[in-house]
């Protein structure tokens, strides 16, 4: 029998790096806080030796798990993996692992998740949205976990947020197609029971109506879950409404290349005969077309805005400070003037 070989300790990392025990822990646990030549030079000297840090004493001497939950509505959609590569990768900066759940938009699930990631020992949490019930955040206080709230920002509300103001976006946008002509209004919303974002979205569209002095019945809204198909079965409803919208807003891209497609399928000229809007401003928005109208949601600088003040609060330099990041329409071309 050959020898057994014994796992490679934190000090045969430090001997092949030529650098001190605590400047390999710095390295592993706050990358940031070293110089690249030194760090690359302590990876190196990982990989070669094949060092795994000892987590579970890391756990025991900080008494702190350095692991992070995240609970959202669906792994679905593109704009929820954007903001989260980019709240994981300003976490590995920091020393922190990144845990994940998805809700599939059911409350319930939700909060059995929470209450999983919490028995897990996760330092802190990411919600999307604010609307959950009280007793959820009454739960997270009772056990000292922070949490934040992204993709909505409300700095009324108990728990703080990096976010951004869905309301006042879409009350943008549905302002650029009312100065483009259009006076009948089609709106293909999420639903919006126990979904925040998408109900200040319908508000936002609501508000632009008022300030223009239309009434309600300008506006026809059908209110559908999240999908391509789904946003195409949504707008051949609405083409069947008398009066027919001239102008079909969507409460996210994914319903509006569905909306997109059903209208080619159906042959109906977008933008001449019906213009069609997005909100997020994902890839497919851009390539698709003709090219969508939408609402560009910086999800990456939310995602690492999110991570910075989680952390403050998991480490106790914050008490929760709300950000709301700015959103801007991207104008393309689904969206003109109509013919009448």
């Amino acid at each position: 029998m050959g020898k057994s070989r014994t796992a490679p300790t934190l000090n045969d990392v430090a001997k092949e790096a030529g650098v001190s025990t605590a400047t390999v822990s710095r390295c592993l646990n706050s990358p940031a806080r070293v110089v690249d030549e030194t760090r690359k030079r302590v990876l190196k000297a990982v990989d070669k030796l094949g060092y795994t840090p000892n987590i579970a004493a890391r756990i025991m001497a900080a008494n702190r798990s350095y692991s992070i939950g995240a609970i959202i509505p669906t792994m679905d959609n593109a704009i929820f993996a954007r903001g989260l590569q980019a709240f994981q990768d300003q976490l590995r900066e920091k020393g922190y692992s990144l845990l994940v759940a998805s809700s599939a938009y059911r409350p319930e699930i939700e909060k059995d998740q929470i209450r999983t990631l919490v028995a897990r020992g996760v330092d802190g949490l990411l919600l999307i949205g604010h609307e959950r019930k009280h007793e959820i955040y009454d739960y997270l206080e009772q056990h000292q976990v922070p949490a934040l709230v992204a993709w909505s920002y409300m700095p009324e509300a108990r728990q703080p947020s990096v976010g951004f103001d869905n309301r006042g976006a879409m009350c943008d946008l549905a302002r650029r197609v009312l100065a483009a002509g259009h006076r009948h209004i089609g709106l293909i919303s999420g639903v919006t029971e126990g979904n925040d974002r998408a109900l200040s979205r319908v508000e936002g569209v609501r508000d632009a109506l008022a300030k223009a002095g239309h009434g309600a019945e300008t506006m026809t809204l059908i209110e559908t879950p999240y999908g391509i198909d789904n946003g195409a079965r949504a707008f051949a409803e609405m083409m069947q409404r008398n009066p027919r919208p001239t102008a079909v807003m969507c409460g996210n891209d994914v319903l509006a290349v569905g909306a997109l497609r059903e209208a080619q399928s159906l042959g109906i000229s977008v933008p001449g005969e019906v213009a069609i809007t997005g909100f997020d401003d994902i890839e497919l928005a851009e390539i698709i077309s003709p090219s969508l109208t939408t609402v560009h949601v910086p999800h990456r600088e939310m995602g690492r805005k999110a991570a910075s003040e989680l952390i403050d609060m998991v480490e106790g330099r914050s008490a929760g400070q709300s950000t709301c990041i700015s959103t801007h329409i991207v104008s393309r071309h689904s969206l003109v003037a109509p013919k009448n």
